[in-house]
């Protein structure tokens, strides 16, 4: 029956008191079968955000019993915690007044803190009009230990906690690992054995298991049991969602972060903390072709003597969101005083996504400030007319096309042992040097490889003899070998 604003003044008071009881009754039965629902009924201060959809629809379906093993990595202050230690558990007991539930932090206190929440919020009113016919045990006193009138089971434990005799029918986990853990490969290794010597065998036959958690490292328990996953088709099989902080240049939870907040973020913290913590994507050191450690720090504040200066691009097709990023990175060659063997030191990079004549402006304008002696740019996609409208204004440009079977893969290892000799230097106070390491050291399991491209290009040049100009390249006898040059 649908009634109008118009003909309500019409009905009697029995029939809207009807009206109104079974709207009433929709509600709850809608808060009842949908953790978003609930959600909104029981926090009316609640922000919602794309992902947050994406986040409870995981969650109804381990509610419902479809969804056994669920792994969600998302960065910090986007309501991580607030679902899957406080939210799901209280909706998961109001759907299973029986169940018995852990939920588990990276210490007893802030478990503890969550067991408290939980517990507030079972008592209170607005859980009562969801789930009416659950509430606490009369003899439930502790915040990390409790049961509901049912005979339902929470039990709080940090890890490492002893929970010896405890079954669970729903086992939540949630950031295992403190920053300081994650520092320390021994502490990793030993959350994930106490994770397969705990928690795992406390669980009943049948019951989820739920582990939501910041990423840190590749070693991480949501690396560990992927790595297991992948090793043996017997071992659990997990469903994992990965939410970015930054979605297509977006941010992904828009209505409460903006893109300068999060930018500020990514500006004060390592570039290995944003792309782990922020973007979900730890970078494997193992596996890698070029090591963090095989870059040599140039720590003063001026740049050397340089003898040669190389600039190098690699283009992207389009400047869509979906595209490939155009990088630019500009290489010193110099000889160190202590070494009489020419050296190669990252000056400068950028990347961007540039339309043609924003990229042929950027291209002038790197070429006016370092007056390189040789510009290396891809043979291909916007790199031949960009070749060609530089080669007009005069700037030494050679194309570089890779040869049949010179794959990515195989140019960065040609390159490699430049940097294991040592010969490769980057200052240790620029942020864009930061970034360049970083995409290099994940190689090939990163998301972008643009620097990856541009730094090859370079560095298999210097390779040739350490020289930069070679017989059968563009000549120009009258450039100024002893310009100024410095960092931006």
């Amino acid at each position: 029956m649908t009634i109008s604003t118009n003909n309500l003044e019409s009905l009697d008071t029995n029939t809207l008191k009807l009206l109104l009881r079974d709207a009433m009754a929709k509600k709850q039965e809608k808060a009842q079968g949908d953790f978003l629902s609930f959600v909104k009924e029981v926090w009316p201060e609640f922000v919602e955000g794309y992902h947050h959809k994406i986040y409870a629809e995981k969650l109804n379906r381990v509610a419902r019993g479809e969804l056994k093993r669920l792994i969600i990595n998302m960065p910090p202050r986007h309501t991580k915690s607030e679902f899957a230690s406080h939210l799901f558990p209280a909706f998961f007991m109001g759907r299973h007044p029986k169940a018995k539930l852990i939920q588990t932090t990276h210490t007893g206190e802030l478990s503890i803190r969550f067991g408290r929440k939980t517990k507030n919020l079972v008592e209170s009113e607005e859980y009562s009009k969801v789930f009416p016919e659950v509430t606490l045990a009369a003899d439930s006193k502790a915040a990390g230990r409790w049961e509901s009138n049912h005979g339902g089971e929470y039990f709080a434990a940090g890890v490492g906690g002893a929970i010896t005799g405890r079954g669970a029918d729903l086992l939540v986990i949630d950031d295992p690992h403190s920053e300081q853990d994650a520092l320390s490969p021994t502490v990793l290794d030993g959350h994930y054995e106490w994770y397969t010597s705990g928690p795992r065998q406390r669980l009943q036959p049948g019951g989820a298991i739920v582990l939501v958690m910041t990423r840190w490292s590749i070693k991480d328990l949501t690396g560990r049991l992927l790595e297991a996953q992948g090793k043996d088709s017997m071992a659990d099989q997990w469903e994992i969602v990965e939410f970015p902080a930054v979605i297509k240049d977006k941010p992904m939870w828009g209505n409460f972060w903006d893109m300068d907040g999060l930018m500020k973020v990514k500006a004060s913290i390592p570039v290995s903390k944003w792309n782990a913590q922020w973007m979900q994507n730890p970078v494997a050191e193992e596996g890698a072709l070029i090591k963090r450690e095989w870059w040599k720090k140039w720590e003063k504040k001026k740049i050397p003597e340089l003898q040669y200066v190389i600039q190098s691009y690699d283009t992207a097709f389009s400047k869509k969101e979906t595209a490939d990023y155009s990088a630019i990175t500009t290489w010193g060659v110099f000889t160190p005083s202590d070494d009489r063997k020419p050296c190669i030191i990252l000056l400068d990079a950028k990347k961007g996504r540039w339309n043609f004549p924003e990229l042929k402006e950027m291209a002038k304008k790197e070429y006016k400030y370092w007056e390189p002696e040789l510009v290396l740019i891809e043979a291909k996609a916007s790199g031949l007319p960009l070749t060609h409208e530089l080669q007009k204004a005069g700037v030494p440009v050679i194309n570089f096309t890779p040869s049949k079977g010179n794959d990515k893969h195989s140019r960065v290892n040609s390159v490699a042992p430049i940097f294991e000799s040592g010969a490769v230097y980057a200052p240790i106070d620029r942020r864009w040097a930061e970034e360049v390491i970083e995409e290099c050291a994940a190689f090939p399991f990163g998301d972008h490889d643009d620097y990856v491209d541009s730094m090859t290009q370079a560095l298999m040049r210097y390779r040739q003899g350490y020289y930069v100009e070679l017989a059968d390249d563009f000549k120009d006898d009258k450039r100024d070998k002893d310009k100024r040059r410095d960092y931006y």
